[in-house]
């Protein structure tokens, strides 16, 4: 099994890197002199946090991991259509599966570890809006249509299983800030419109005053009619803040009302191998068509209220506090229209159809307060955090007597409960980090936070009669220490060891029996206990600023999860059912590099990523309709080993600006296929093959504060998939029944690979208009 990089994927890697090092050198070398006459500016210092609170900044250059940060402006001139898009394409070691099909619903890995809406995913990172953690706390998934993108001033990218930033930091964390009227006055509207009956319109407005007040608000409207069928969205959110600076403080107080109604079709099947997967390969439903979906409807409605209230302090010269505290309401209704052929047990099949609705109810609320001081040679930061939440949840069931022509349910009866569920969590944190200057060249960075969580469960199934009561509680010390050192007022070396956990979430701990599976996100029951995940990561690299405009920066890392918790398949149970179970040991390692530079009037940025996701224990999995056995080493699905981009922007004249950016990576492990089988005797490799796509923009400043814009998506029309899972189809390749003659018949599903089709070519225009 190869876990080195491929010769072409490192040959593309290493020539583009050598291109930006040789064009670095050559800047450096021919126009130092030149440079040195006209520009006698301090070089820039960029300053980070290194908490989810605001406090005193950190040099970037002094942090031992690669912290990303963006901007809103970088956010615009990327001419994406969200953020999801946007980190896919410009954020080193991210990528996107498109499992949903909606781009709100999207499903974002990063360095293997999962950031995504869909509830039973295997959730890795922590997500943070002006200090609130925004992972919802049933199932912990992030719910990326409830983000105020046009308030969004601030993203920063944390590496790593870093302590300071709480619970599932496993993999890293993602902090947004928002804006207000003291860093954003002035008004803004964007208005675009475009392929897929696509609509989006943000607008928002700041202002201050001479007494110190100041005030911000925006407001988000996103429609589409959806490039697949049966895919029509919307959603809208309005944020608001205001506040006051006097002298060494300052307070504000923000709102966010969101609401969205999305339509996530999912997967669709593919290539088919027959009742028993013996079979040869047939085309499917997506070769005929990539705009079908399987069965319908499968809406997602959220609605968010969030208030926040922040406070900074600066003490003296060399010490500020931050404090907030939040009240966050969030709700969320789902129906989900499915379709099996159900073995009466005699070898007969009859077609069932069914909708599955589900009733969210989520409160949440806490408090956080946060200390930097900058202390001789040190830069102390100490912090504490409680949070607590209420979920309320149900799922019903209405069975329905056939489906239509669209494979929609249809003549279904009354909804039957399944499943309710009452759920209390409370989490406390304490922290503290110190970055101490050892010399002038060497800084050292040590960290320690302890975390303790009671999660209480109250279940109620209908279908087993199961009621009952469960606590569970957790604790956890979690350290990191790194060093940074710098060999040349230029190149800095970088070294850092890591360790965070996540604690198990209610609908984990209340689907966890294999005896009693539920069909996700549907029935739970009184379930075993749950281990928490302990993460451990270990990261070096360097950063080479070759230039103002030039540099270069590279890590590799591993990270190890100790009892990750997956959702298992229960073979021939029906379709969806399974169980949360911990899994021994998962690792993820990789490589990241990335440079960037500017040649004349172009700018360009290029990254490779390796990744190697592997399980690391023996062990069985349930993917598909089968059991899989797996060995240490057996590849983890749906994570590209390569990813490769590159992005440019020309700046043709003083008005116009023409860029592009070129994504490609490698094929991906089919979920169901880990062991390379279809069944236990039948050997076939069902990967998902690597892509490569071409997206281009550009940008005209007709006159002061107004810009017209265009992108257009995917240019060659590419026929593309990022996720494919095994499973039971029960239609044929035109979209109709296997058999459809109404009555039970010998002809059983079949083994299929399903896959989440890419969004074929489209386009988008629009304008800002700044005053």
């Amino acid at each position: 099994m190869r876990t080195t990089p491929s010769p072409k994927f490192s040959l593309i890697a290493l020539s583009v890197m050598a291109m930006f090092a040789g064009t670095a050198l050559a800047q450096t070398t021919e126009e130092k002199t030149a440079n040195n006459k006209v520009d006698k500016s301090l070089p820039q210092v960029e300053v980070v946090g290194t908490s989810p609170l605001p406090g005193i900044g950190i040099e970037k250059d002094k942090l031992p991991y690669d912290v990303q940060t963006v901007t809103s402006e970088q956010l615009y001139q990327s001419q994406t259509l969200n953020l999801t898009d946007f980190m896919s394409r410009n954020l080193l070691g991210v990528n996107i599966n498109e499992v949903q099909g909606s781009p709100f619903q999207a499903d974002i890995t990063y360095r293997g570890f999962r950031l995504s809406g869909i509830l039973g995913s295997s959730q890795g990172m922590s997500v943070y809006l002006d200090g609130v953690r925004v992972n919802e706390p049933f199932g912990d998934v992030v719910n990326w249509d409830m983000i105020p993108e046009a308030a969004i001033g601030n993203v920063t990218l944390v590496p790593g299983s870093n302590p300071v930033y709480g619970l599932n930091t496993l993999g890293g964390a993602l902090a947004f800030t928002t804006k207000s009227g003291l860093t954003a006055p002035g008004g803004e509207v964007k208005l675009q419109a475009g392929s897929f009956g696509r609509v989006r319109t943000d607008i928002s407005h700041g202002s201050k005053g001479n007494d110190g007040y100041h005030s911000f608000i925006s407001a988000t409207g996103f429609r589409e009619d959806g490039w697949r069928d049966y895919s029509s969205g919307n959603l809208g959110n309005v944020f608001a803040k205001i506040g006051r600076q006097q002298n060494d403080s300052n307070w504000d107080l923000a709102l966010l009302v969101g609401r969205s109604s999305l339509l996530g079709n999912g997967l669709l099947p593919s290539y088919s191998f027959g009742e028993d997967g013996t079979g040869a390969a047939t085309a499917g439903m997506y070769e005929t068509n990539r705009k079908w979906i399987y069965t319908h409807p499968d809406r997602t409605r959220n609605e968010l209220q969030q208030l926040t209230f922040n406070f900074q302090r600066i003490l003296d010269g060399n010490t500020e506090l931050a404090a907030n505290a939040y009240v966050r309401n969030s709700k969320r209704k789902t129906v989900g229209g499915d379709a099996e052929r159900e073995d009466d047990g005699a070898g007969n099949y009859e077609n069932e159809a069914v909708l599955n609705y589900t009733n969210t109810s989520q409160n949440s609320y806490g408090t956080s307060i946060n200390l930097t001081k900058l202390m001789d040679k040190h830069q102390l930061t100490t912090g504490a955090a409680v949070d607590a939440s209420r979920v309320g949840y149900g799922s019903s069931q209405a069975s329905c007597d056939d489906l239509d022509a669209t494979r929609a349910p249809e003549e279904c009866g009354a909804a039957a409960v399944e499943a309710r569920l009452k759920g209390r969590t409370t989490a406390f944190g304490i922290y503290a980090s110190d970055t101490w200057t050892v010399t002038e060249k060497m800084f050292l960075t040590t960290a320690g936070r302890f975390n303790h969580a009671v999660v209480n469960n109250k279940l109620n199934n209908y279908d087993s009669g199961v009621s009952t009561s469960e606590e569970f509680t957790y604790k956890s010390f979690n350290p990191s220490v790194g060093l940074t050192y710098k060999t040349s007022p230029n190149v800095s070396v970088f070294a850092n060891i890591g360790r965070s956990n996540r604690v198990p979430t209610a609908i984990e701990l209340g689907c966890a029996d294999p005896n009693y599976p539920c069909r996700l996100p549907t029935g739970l029951q009184a379930d075993p206990y749950l281990n928490q995940v302990i993460a451990r990561t270990i990261e070096t690299g360097i950063r080479w600023a070759i230039s103002d405009d030039t540099g270069i920066s590279a890590s590799i890392y591993r990270s190890d999860n100790k009892n990750d918790i997956l959702f298992r398949h229960i073979v021939n149970s029906g379709q969806g059912m399974g169980y949360f179970d911990n899994f021994s040991k998962t690792r993820r390692q990789g490589v990241d590099i990335a440079a960037y530079t500017s040649i004349s009037q172009v700018a360009m940025r290029a990254s490779y990523s390796y990744l190697d996701a592997t399980y690391q224990d023996s062990g069985e999995l349930f993917g598909g309709e089968r059991e899989i056995d797996i060995a240490p080493g057996t590849k983890i699905a749906g994570l590209p080993q390569h990813t490769f981009k590159l992005n440019a922007d020309w700046r043709a004249s003083d008005k116009l600006t023409i860029g592009g950016t070129v994504i490609g990576t490698s094929s991906i492990v089919t979920q169901g296929n880990e062991d390379g089988k279809i069944e236990d005797d039948v050997t076939y490799d069902a990967k998902i093959k690597g892509y490569q796509l071409l997206n281009l923009h550009a940008n005209y400043e007709a006159q002061k504060g107004l810009d017209y814009f265009a992108r257009i998506n995917n240019v060659f029309d590419t026929r593309f998939e990022t996720y494919g899972m095994m499973a039971l189809s029960m239609f044929n390749a035109n979209g109709g029944l296997i058999d459809d003659s109404g009555v039970p018949t010998t002809t059983g599903p079949n083994v299929s690979r399903f896959v989440a089709p890419g969004a074929p070519r489209h386009l988008m225009i629009g304008l800002r208009y700044r005053f």
